[in-house]
Order: structure tokens, then sequence, then C-alpha cells
């Protein structure tokens, strides 16, 4: 898979603010100002409510937090969380690999507000609108995609629609299997998207941390394996696959060491371990290995090693590798879209750090002393909600005002 230009949408040149600019309303001029934000409170929003469900404060809604809450904690931290990112990210993306607007405006507004329907049904119900509602969010950014791809003529990056379209896909089975009160499907459904997540993440990252971390250490040359960037993305995808459709550990655990080992390739070629002094670089490593970590738990569940549940290789992968890359994305893309220096700040540095600790947590804390599972979900979720807040109280201003330069977007 080949993706045209991610750089364009990181990297942006601060410039004087030109006389004639005066200040307004900027919230809808691109993807990335109201899904960034409206996703970072959530995430903090949605752990805070996971946390209050553990401690058994009684929450009441009208559908999953309800009837399912582990799955409707699961449900929102990928549907509605990661999905809100993802969605800004693209319709941001796609504007620089094309050229052309994505949705602004009214449609961006608009699309703003299917996603937030979906987390307030989600949470109230009734179960059928709550679904259908819900389920259209993401096949609706698709198209906006989609017809801004077909209409610039880019091939080559149509998959990311295809894609968007899955996730989509998913999202309805999920709620099928809900509704028809079988858990165990929806998970799984939870589970493959997740995957989609972290393809997202391999595929972009695979692309621009070694271009990066180049652009950032003089003289550095990122090495590539042809057969590990070829590989890369189908045994991602291959390890989720086996895994959602519940196949034979000796099936899955094998893909999915071959997946841990083209990862970890990948930052070897990429000399991660030689990455220091610049955060915002380094986030993105840290970020990313945690897939090969998360490959390797996986494959040790499936193997049926008692100390690593499955839901602790899932963990790496969401509160890690796709925590992690969502921090580092929406800082680097905001401070760069809205014309500021592409250099971490104290605030951004908290937050990379709170969202490492948070996957740390998570996932090492209960391998080294599982007895204190609670202990360490909770210090975890804290850290979290700490991360997002911070990011909204930083970054809120900034996405609702136009870019610093002048510049459109």
């Amino acid at each position: 898979m080949k993706i045209a230009e991610p750089d364009t949408v990181f990297i942006a040149t601060p410039q004087k603010r030109s006389p004639e600019h005066r200040p307004r309303f900027a919230l809808f001029d691109l993807g990335f100002r109201p899904f960034y934000l409206c996703g970072a409170a959530f995430g903090a929003l949605s752990v805070t409510v996971w946390l209050l469900v553990l401690s058994g404060v009684p929450l009441f809604g009208g559908y999953l937090l309800r009837a399912d809450p582990v799955a409707w904690h699961a449900h929102e931290m990928v549907f509605g969380f990661a999905a809100a990112i993802v969605a800004g990210f693209l319709l941001t993306a796609v504007r620089a690999w094309t050229g052309r607007d994505t949705a602004k405006g009214a449609t961006l507004a608009s699309l703003v507000l299917l996603w937030l329907a979906g987390r307030v049904l989600v949470w109230s119900g009734p179960a059928l609108p709550a679904a259908i509602v819900d389920s259209a969010f993401l096949p609706v950014a698709a198209i906006l995609l989609l017809r801004v791809l077909v209409e610039a003529g880019n091939r080559r990056n149509y998959f990311i629609a295809v894609v968007v379209f899955a996730f989509g896909a998913l999202n309805a089975a999920f709620h099928a299997f809900a509704i028809d009160a079988r858990p165990d499907l929806a998970m799984r459904a939870v589970c493959a998207s997740a995957g989609i997540v972290v393809l997202l993440v391999g595929v972009i990252g695979g692309r621009v941390i070694p271009m990066f971390t180049a652009n950032a250490m003089p003289g550095f040359i990122a090495r590539r394996w042809r057969f590990v960037e070829l590989m890369a993305a189908p045994l991602t995808i291959a390890a989720f696959v086996a895994d959602a459709f519940a196949l034979d550990g000796a099936i899955v655990a094998p893909i999915a060491l071959l997946a841990c080992g083209v990862h970890l390739a990948r930052m070897i070629g990429w000399r991660s371990y030689a990455v220091r002094g610049r955060p915002i670089l380094a986030i993105l490593h840290l970020a990313y290995a945690w897939l090969p970590l998360g490959f390797a738990l996986l494959a040790l569940s499936a193997l049926g090693w008692t100390r690593v549940p499955h839901s602790l290789a899932m963990h790496a992968f969401a509160a890690g590798a796709i925590g992690g890359a969502i921090i580092a994305m929406i800082t680097r893309t905001a401070r760069g879209h809205t014309g500021r220096p592409l250099v971490a700040d104290t605030r951004d540095v908290a937050c990379y750090a709170l969202v490492m600790s948070a996957g740390a947590l998570r996932v090492l804390g209960p391998l080294v002393a599982p007895s204190w599972h609670s202990t360490w979900v909770f210090a975890a979720g804290s850290c979290w909600v700490l991360a997002f807040g911070l990011y909204v109280a930083a970054y809120a201003a900034p996405l609702f005002k136009p870019r610093a330069d002048g510049k459109p977007g």
C-alpha cells in the first residue's frame, strides 16, 4: 500500500500573519479541527465514565452502557474515540494529497453532529436508532473522502476509502450482534476493528516515521528491506483476521510472531534506539514500538499462556500503539496546520508521558503483578484522562481560531 505525500499533512512553515487577517471562528475550516478536539475530549470523558463504572457508581443508559458496560467501553474507545481521530486525520490528509477541499463548513459540521449523535444514542438508546445513526458515520466519511479522491484522479489512495468502509461495516456488525444478544461476536468485531486502526498506524507510520527521523537527524539514512515492507500490512491484517475468527492458537501464534518480527525489523532499520532529545519525534517511535510488543503478547495469548489474557494484548494495541500514535499525530498536525512551530512544548511532552504511562500501567503492570490488576487499571485510566484532558485545554483555543500564519485550513 502506498500513500501519496503524507508529509504535507504534518509540515507547515509558520509565516507572519497578513495585515488583512481578522480573527474568526475556524473550527470547521478543516477536518482535524473539530474531530481532534471532540475526539480527545471524548477519549477523556469515556474513560472517566468507565472508571466510575468499575468503581460501582450507578450510571444509567438505555442501550450498551446498561446492557453490557464492557462492550460499551470497547465500542466507544474504537468506534467513538479512535474513529473520530481517524476521520479528522484523513479529511486533512486527503486535502493535502489531492490539493482539493474535503468536507468543511456546514458539511463538516453535519458530519461532526452525526458522530456526536452516535455517541449520545449509544449511551441512551433506543438500540435500533442508535445502531442506525452510529453505523452511518464511517460510511458517510468514506463517501466524502472517496468523492475527493475520484475528482482528483488519486487512484493509489482509493484504498483509504475502502478501509474506512470496512471499519464502518464492522461497526454495523457490532450493533447487529449486540442487539441479537451475541456479545462474543460483538467483541470480535471490536477486536477486528482495532486491527484496522493498527493497520493505518503501520501503513502511515511506516512512511512518515523514517522521513521525520531523517529530517530531524542530519546524516540519518533509514534502512528498508523490501520483504519487510511488503509483508508488514498483510501480516498485520492476517493476524487480526485469524484472531477475530478465533482460529486455533497454532495458527494465530505463528502469524502474530511473524507480524511482530516485521514491525521490529522496521524499527531496527529506522534506528529507533538512537532517537532522543526530540519529543515530537520520539513519541512516534515509542508508539510504534507497541506494535511488535502487541503481536508478541497476542501470540502468547493464543498459545494459552495464562499470565497473558487476550485483553492484555488488545490493550497493548489500543492504549499503547493506537493511543500513542493518536497523541503523537494530534499534537503534530494541530501544530503544523495551525501555523505553529513543530516543536513539542511542556504540555505536549506531558501528554506523551501520560499516554505512554497509561499503556505501560495497563499492560505491563498486570504482567508483573497480576494481583494488583484493579490498581493498574485505575492508574492507567487516570493517566489517559489527564493526557487527553490536557490536550483539550492546550489546543482548544488554537483549533477554534484561524491559522497563525494566515493560510487556509
